[in-house]
């Protein structure tokens, strides 16, 4: 008896900072189907995360490759103290 949750411990943005940290080169469409997102939510995130200076986007061909800026402080005051690469090694493990 499997019971469905309607909320996770993260939010859509760290979803999408996981995704773009493990495979940099995902296509927001892509990104989007592994997140459970639409495509354009992820469009708005990730816009969102290259102008906090969370993420940065480079052309390569005709895709973008993904850089996280690891030392970036989290934006929360509880978790201030800590960085993008702290919450990325934390899941990771």
């Amino acid at each position: 008896n499997e019971t469905k949750h309607s909320w996770t411990f993260l939010s859509n943005y760290s979803h999408v900072l996981i995704c773009l940290s493990r495979d940099p080169t995902l296509t927001m469409r892509e990104t989007a189907q592994q997140v459970g997102i639409t495509e354009r939510a992820v469009q708005r995130i990730v816009r969102e995360l290259i102008e906090s200076g969370v993420l940065e986007a480079k052309k390569q061909g005709r895709r973008n490759v993904y850089h996280v800026h690891l030392d970036t402080a989290l934006r929360h005051p509880l978790e201030s103290s800590r960085t993008v690469g702290d919450l990325l090694k934390a899941v990771e493990q």
